[in-house]
């Protein structure tokens, strides 16, 4: 493994190792006009959170740019985002006029691969766009997973585990991107077989509100209809009168001793509130 590092010491070390190996320097940072820049065509990220955006709108009103732009010069006038896309649209919203920016040559290929390698060591992307950029790699990239690994500084098993998520239905995958479901019960979803016993699961996951555990469990039963199964799953009576008072998902658990737990499960800090305002009226 040393020597393995010896002879490529770039390895694991990211955007920067990827503009040293596959880019040229045009110049150091420049100030470029936001109308000569245009997005990258391909950024994995499709979507950006309205409030993440507007926290570094304000950032950027406040304290200017960070941390410059990365652009792919296009012409004499015209540059291309190879990373920070983000900071761009916030500049356009924050009323910025230039932008600062470190400007390289690339071609389309070495573009790609810098672009996404650096949106998935420094963005927050859902494990969707994380996988969608993995194979993206693999395919358009022509590397092997060994040699992603290495250049992601990423194991085997979690570019395999994000893969595998792409194999799940459409509606699967939406729900993990939007934050509906958690990759844990994505990956549990795997073992269960045939899209419409997924998607039965999927239902009873977001209306129910099943632990990873209890997903598992269901996969394990290889026999057994998902939703036949999960129907006879019934809240309790207290249960039932908790959900219905509090509007919170309920869940309790006791074993025949009467010893267990309840949980609550709210879904925005105004249920959480609501909740502690209740509780503390008795």
């Amino acid at each position: 493994m040393t020597s393995s590092n010896k002879k490529n010491p770039a390895l694991g070390r990211g955007l920067s190792a990827l503009l040293s190996d596959n880019a040229t320097t045009v110049g150091g940072t420049s100030m470029v006009s936001l109308d000569k820049i245009e997005p990258n065509p391909f950024n994995p990220r499709t979507d950006f959170d309205a409030v993440a955006l507007e926290e570094l709108v304000a950032s950027i009103k406040e304290l200017g740019i960070i941390q410059p732009l990365t652009l792919r010069k296009l012409n004499s006038d015209k540059y291309q985002i190879i990373s920070g896309e983000r900071r761009f649209r916030a500049s356009q919203i924050a009323g910025l006029k230039e932008v600062p920016a470190y400007v390289r040559v690339a071609n389309d290929q070495s573009m790609l691969e810098m672009a996404l390698v650096e949106n998935i060591q420094r963005e927050n992307l859902n494990a969707i766009e994380i996988g969608l950029s993995y194979q993206r790699l693999l395919d358009e990239c022509k590397m092997t997973q060994t040699e992603l690994g290495q250049k992601i500084a990423k194991s085997r098993s979690d570019i395999t585990n994000h893969l595998r998520l792409l194999k799940l239905p459409a509606k699967v995958q939406a729900s993990v991107r939007d934050g509906k479901l958690t990759m844990g019960h994505a990956r549990a979803l795997l073992s269960i077989e045939g899209e419409k016993q997924q998607l039965d699961v999927l239902n009873a996951i977001l209306e129910q509100e099943l632990s990873v555990r209890e997903v598992e469990q269901w996969g394990a039963k290889k026999n057994t209809t998902p939703k036949t199964s999960l129907a006879k799953k019934t809240n309790s009576p207290i249960e039932q009168q908790l959900k219905t008072s509090l509007g919170l998902g309920v869940k309790l658990q006791e074993d025949a001793k009467g010893k267990g737990k309840l949980i609550l499960s709210f879904k925005t800090s105004a249920q959480r509130d609501a909740l502690i305002a209740k509780l503390k009226q008795g």
